[in-house]
Parts: C-alpha cells; sequence; structure tokens
C-alpha cells in the first residue's frame, strides 16, 4: 500500500490546471498544464490498504491500481509502469480518455474524493516514454500462424499487439489512409495528440505486427478471400453506423452526423488537404447529444471560429452528486463539464429536436426544438413549446446503433444479434468458424478500457483457438459487465 496515513493527510483531489481557455482555444494541443510530480506521489499516496480495492472491480482490464499508486508514491517510477503494463496495453490511451470507472468505485470515494486514479495512470507512462522504458518485447519464436484484424482501434491494437507477441504473424487492416480508428480520427488533438499514438504504432512495429492502411476488406480484399489467406481473423470494427434523427429536413445542407465533421476536422489539423471541409468558421453551431462526440464537437467548433455554440440534450440535467438509485461502487450519472464546456456555448436539456428548417437554397437556418415531456415512459415534445435556435450548421452526436456489414457476403457473413452488434459466443468467435470479434463490433457503443479489454480477452480465445492453449491474459467475457457500467 501507499502512504499508510496519506487519506488523513490529503483530503482532496490535486489535478493539473488546464490551460488558459484563450489560449487553448487558439491551438489543438492537449488542454492540460504539464503535472507537478510532488503533488502527483501527494495524490498517489492517498490510495489507502482499503482491503478489497474495489477499483479492481470498476476497472475492465483489472488494472492492479493500488500496486502502482504504491509504486508511485516510493518513486519506483521503472516499477509502476511494468505493473501498469502488465494489464493495459495503451495507458496513453486510458489515462487520457476513459470515463475512469475505477474512480468510481474507489473506497475512499465512499466519503471523500476519490483517488486521482486517472491522473496517476497517463503520468506513469508519459514518464515511461519520455525516460525510454516502452521498448518493443518481440516473440523469442513464430508459431507460423497468421491472423488478420480488420480495423484499427484500441480493440484491434490491443488484440494485435497481444498475439503479435504470443508469436502469431499478424496483420492489421484499416480502411482509412493512416492506422488509429477512432484514436486518429475520431479524437480531437486537444484530448489526445497523435504523437501518443505514433509512439505505440512504432512500438508494435517494431514488434512485427504488420499495418495495412487504405485497403478496406469487401472491396479491395473479399472477406473469402481473407479468411483463406489467414488461420484466424479478428473483426475489431467498432460500432460505426450513427444513429439517426429522422425529422423533417434532415435532408437540408448543414445537417451532418458527428463523426463527418470530426473525421475532417482531424484530418486537417493533420496537414491533410480536405476539398469542401465541414467546418463551423463563423457559423452558429448546434450539436444534438450530450455525451463524448458531443462534446468533441464543442471544442472543435471553439477552434474553428463558430459565432456560437448550443449543445441540445433531449433528457433531463444529472444532478451535481451520486443519485440514490446508483450507490457507489457503480459509475454514476452526474452533470459534468468538461473543457469544452468550459470553453464557451449554452448547454439545454429536456430539449426535443422537432425540425429542421432551411433558407431557400436549402441550407438549414435554425432548428425547432420543444421542451421534453415524459409520457407512458416516453420522451415526447411537449404541444405549446416549440421555439426556433438559429443554426447553420447542425452536428448529430447520438451515438451509434451497430457495426457495417453490408461489405459481407453470403460466404462470410457473421449473424448479427438482437442489440445490432456481431453474435458471438463465449471464445469470442462469431457464428463464422475462425472469424473472432472484440470491441464495440461485438459488445455494442462502448467505453475504450472495454475496447482495450476485449482486445486482450479476443486476443488469448484466438490464441488458444490456433494453439490448444494459451499464455495470454483474458480479462473479461462477453457476458461480464463491470458493476454500474453499461454501454453508452
Amino acid at each position: 500500500m501507499a502512504d499508510p496515513k496519506g487519506f488523513l493527510k490529503v483530503t482532496e483531489r490535486e489535478l493539473p490546471a488546464r490551460r488558459p481557455v484563450p489560449v487553448r482555444i487558439m491551438d489543438w494541443k492537449e488542454v492540460y498544464e504539464p503535472g507537478d510530480k510532488n503533488v502527483l506521489r501527494r495524490q498517489a499516496g492517498r490510495c489507502m490498504d482499503c482491503g478489497v480495492p474495489f477499483c479492481h472491480q470498476g476497472c475492465p482490464l483489472g488494472n492492479l491500481i493500488p500496486e502502482w499508486n504504491d509504486l508511485t508514491w516510493r518513486g519506483e517510477d521503472r516499477s509502476a509502469i511494468e505493473r501498469l503494463h502488465a494489464t493495459n496495453n495503451f495507458p496513453e490511451f486510458t489515462g487520457r480518455l476513459c470515463p475512469a470507472p475505477c474512480e468510481s468505485a474507489c473506497v475512499l470515494g465512499i466519503n471523500q474524493p476519490a483517488v486521482t486514479i486517472k491522473q496517476v495512470e497517463v503520468s506513469i507512462i508519459d514518464e515511461a516514454f519520455a525516460r525510454g522504458w516502452v521498448e518493443p518485447q518481440p516473440p523469442e519464436r513464430l508459431t507460423g500462424k497468421t491472423v488478420a484484424v480488420v480495423g484499427s482501434g484500441p480493440a484491434g491494437l490491443a488484440a494485435a499487439q497481444q498475439l503479435t507477441r504470443a508469436g502469431h504473424t499478424v496483420a492489421v487492416f484499416e480502411r482509412d489512409d493512416r492506422i488509429g480508428g477512432l484514436l486518429r480520427y475520431g479524437i480531437p488533438d486537444f484530448k489526445m495528440e497523435k504523437n501518443q499514438l505514433e509512439a505505440r504504432l512504432r512500438q508494435m512495429q517494431e514488434e512485427g505486427t504488420r499495418f495495412r492502411a487504405g485497403v478496406e476488406i469487401g472491396k479491395d480484399i473479399s472477406w473469402a478471400d481473407l479468411r483463406a489467406r489467414y488461420d484466424a481473423v479478428v473483426l475489431a470494427t467498432g460500432s460505426t453506423v450513427p444513429r439517426e434523427l429522422a425529422i423533417p429536413g434532415r435532408e437540408h445542407d448543414g445537417v451532418h452526423f458527428a463523426m463527418e465533421y470530426l473525421v475532417e476536422s482531424n484530418k486537417a489539423v493533420a496537414g491533410d488537404a480536405v476539398p469542401n471541409q465541414i467546418t463551423a468558421e463563423g457559423k452558429h453551431v448546434i450539436v444534438i447529444g450530450g455525451g463524448d462526440t458531443g462534446a468533441d464537437c464543442i471544442g472543435t467548433a471553439h477552434r474553428q471560429g463558430a459565432l456560437s455554440v448550443t449543445n441540445l440534450a433531449i433528457g433531463r440535467q444529472p444532478g451535481d452528486q451520486r443519485p440514490e438509485h446508483q450507490p457507489w461502487p457503480m459509475m454514476p450519472t452526474v452533470f459534468e463539464v468538461q473543457s469544452a464546456h468550459e470553453e464557451g456555448g449554452e448547454r439545454h436539456y429536456l430539449a426535443s429536436t422537432v425540425e429542421f428548417l432551411a433558407n431557400a437554397a436549402g441550407e438549414v437556418r435554425a432548428l425547432r426544438v420543444a421542451e421534453t415531456e415524459f409520457v407512458d415512459g416516453r420522451r415526447v415534445p411537449k404541444i405549446g413549446t416549440e421555439r426556433e435556435i438559429p443554426a447553420d450548421l447542425v452536428l448529430i452526436a447520438m451515438g451509434f446503433t451497430g457495426p457495417e456489414t453490408e461489405s459481407f457476403t453470403d460466404d462470410v457473413r457473421p449473424e448479427i444479434a438482437d442489440r445490432g452488434a456481431f453474435r458471438r459466443d463465449d471464445a469470442y468467435e462469431t457464428t463464422v468458424p475462425g472469424v473472432f470479434v472484440a470491441g464495440d463490433a461485438g459488445r455494442g457503443q462502448s467505453l475504450i478500457v472495454w475496447a482495450i479489454a476485449e482486445g486482450r480477452a479476443a486476443a488469448a480465445a484466438v490464441d488458444r483457438h490456433l494453439m490448444g492453449t494459451t499464455v495470454l491474459p483474458a480479462p473479461v467475457a462477453p457476458t461480464d459487465v463491470a458493476i454500474g457500467l453499461q454501454p453508452a
């Protein structure tokens, strides 16, 4: 354990300051200032000898949180990264992007602010990269087996790294022009700069993982050919079909899905030429949806120079405190102010979108909304409360319904479960023999920490399928659900 009296001596959370809003919205760099090492050790020292560390249960990866908190407090940074990497392939991703269900389950959080687990995690890995401790771990021998991983988001990369280290020859196929999936084109740089991704991809390449960007399976290579060429296939394509908002005026110019907007922005920030880019510059922007993707759109719009940004959510505004029906150690739904919300704009709850209104040229000019009321458990627009909000750009960020399936042919077509994801058994295998699925494509829309956990577990299942046994860890099974943690 860390300092036995640490949680008694230090009772408040201390996090690095965010850069001033007027400064950070002028660039795309991460919003946080560098952290103070002394503050970090002091916070790690708050990790208490709780007996049963519920943070393990809150984390789908089963991260050894008390162990690396203790090592950080003692200044044993090299040992801390070894314990962190024992369960998590990519702590630089989760430390920046995960909503930290581990902190919701922290025992100290019962009557004090929880330990700053996420900040300790990202500080450990950043220190490790800075000191050159993140080194390739190539396999000692090759098995002669080949695996194709389709999709290069967090689940696909985790599965690929585990399988490569097990000695298999792994090729990762990505239809976009660069490897990274959601990490590359869905996450703005102000949340995670892409040098973090590039550093990890270099390590994977040096270990032997092969990357095939710009290759779309089902178009450039048929699914049948892929299945014939490789001993196993892992589907890690994510949940990429956006939830539609089928209301009058949806066809008007200026109404887009959030990912259309974010992908183009990320490409432009990377230096690519993006013809006819969807941009918020000089526009009144409305973002429909109150989740992380919506917040990413808000922060992006601010940096592009939007005239105004309005965020609409159909449900009630969450409270500031843990609700009674979500007691510790569940992950509660509470009102959250992300860095993007600090930067300006308005947030409206109980807002039901009724119609997109356009000018004579067919371009969106306003959004008609009404208050939300609950009728027989359903959310519907309240009659007589309609109003218009000016809008030159509307971004729909209402989540995703499942993976894309159009490219599959009858000879290789996994079944779809009732919830829209690929059907799979407890060994992550789909209804097509030798084809496995990990992450949102099999679980449904969820969290990055679940994607990495499933990538690791699916890799163990594939290794066992190919070799009869496995030494790879398998942190979760498809039916497992962490305490209070449901897909977003």
